[in-house]
């Protein structure tokens, strides 16, 4: 039986779409994977896990290990139809709320590192010392409460083994999809962004300020008497290597955080327009139009998943002597042992 124009066409775009979840997802399941491993592997080192950016930094890079593993890989499973969420109701439940929680918490830990980083510049002593280990870990935990319970009636709403969805496993109707889509949409994307684009801003602001207040001390010298005028300073002046070494891992810190947040914005954005779209412009479509949004729509969530597995690269690029330095004391260990277990094999 031969089929319709149409017919043929939205044979040829599920192809499509099936071809691009399949080979796009590998390569970013290998890219996430091994980045977030290496990253997780240098910032648990003693020197980094002690200062709060590097933290959260670190819960981040779990959460995005996690949401790849959770996420991709059951897109790759389902390019050969053998993907177990599509038939198991409970798996399908727990991928779905892994997946959209995994990705919050590690949206909104890069946001409280923006904001940690802008307690730091702060010109005020007193909102300096907001910037604190302790602050970040406190932190850490009210973001993994929020998210659970923003994400608790994923376990109500999803079920596997549906007909008449994009997915096997997916929301079971339609209020449930629009109550998700737009929780994901608002807290896990939206907000997050703008608040890392303002603090961001503040906190470049803030340095601005701090190197201008900068002056060096002027010194007059009357004939044989020095006269050195006394400017106020606004906090104590300390020469100590530490506190040298300190700053400068801040600095560094500061660096790789702005990249970050500049990519996973622009690797956001298709993300944010696509789903604004097709929730609030053209919430009814063909078939035909159905099928151009889902590739548009895999093309866009694949492209996100990208900053998921970015921070070891952009870390390591980025992070100068402080990332890199660990990094490769790191492989050296590595590469001694592996040495070690030949010698006495």
């Amino acid at each position: 039986m031969s089929l319709s124009s149409d017919e043929y066409l939205l044979v040829q775009l599920n192809d499509i779409s099936i071809e691009i979840n399949r080979y796009l997802s590998i390569f970013i399941f290998l890219f996430g994977v091994i980045g977030n491993i290496l990253n997780i592997l240098v910032l648990s080192q003693r020197t980094l896990r002690s200062n709060s950016c590097a933290w959260l930094f670190l819960i981040s890079s779990i959460s995005n290990l996690i949401a790849i593993l959770s996420e991709i890989t059951t897109r790759m499973l389902s390019s050969w139809a053998i993907d177990p969420t599509d038939t198991l109701d409970w798996l399908c439940k727990l991928h779905g709320f892994l997946t959209f929680n995994a990705r919050t918490i590690a949206y909104w830990l890069i946001t409280l590192a923006t904001i940690d980083r802008w307690f730091l510049s702060s010109l005020n002593v007193n909102t300096r010392q907001w910037s604190t280990l302790r602050n970040a870990q406190r932190s850490t935990i009210i973001i993994l409460i929020l998210s659970s319970l923003l994400y608790v009636d994923i376990f109500y709403c999803y079920e596997s083994n549906l007909i008449n969805a994009p997915l096997p496993c997916y929301s079971k109707n339609t209020f449930c999809l629009l109550i998700i889509d737009v929780s994901a949409l608002v807290m896990s994307v939206l907000l997050p962004i703008l608040f890392m684009i303002i603090f961001g801003v503040m906190t470049i602001l803030n340095i601005r300020r701090s190197k201008r207040r900068v002056r060096p001390v002027p010194v007059f010298i009357i004939g044989n008497n020095t006269i050195q005028h006394k400017i106020p300073l606004t906090g104590k002046q300390y020469t100590h290597h530490n506190t040298i070494q300190k700053k400068k891992t801040d600095g560094q810190l500061f660096k790789m955080l702005f990249i970050q947040v500049i990519l996973l914005t622009l690797f956001t954005l298709p993300l944010i327009l696509e789903k604004i779209y097709s929730i609030f412009i053209r919430p009814q479509k063909s078939p035909i139009e159905t099928s151009i949004d889902t590739i548009i729509y895999n093309i866009a969530l694949l492209l996100n998943y990208l900053t998921n597995g970015m921070p070891f690269y952009i870390y390591t690029l980025f992070g100068e002597s402080i990332f890199r330095k660990e990094l490769f004391h790191l492989l050296t260990l590595f590469r001694q042992k592996f040495q070690c277990h030949r010698t006495f094999n």
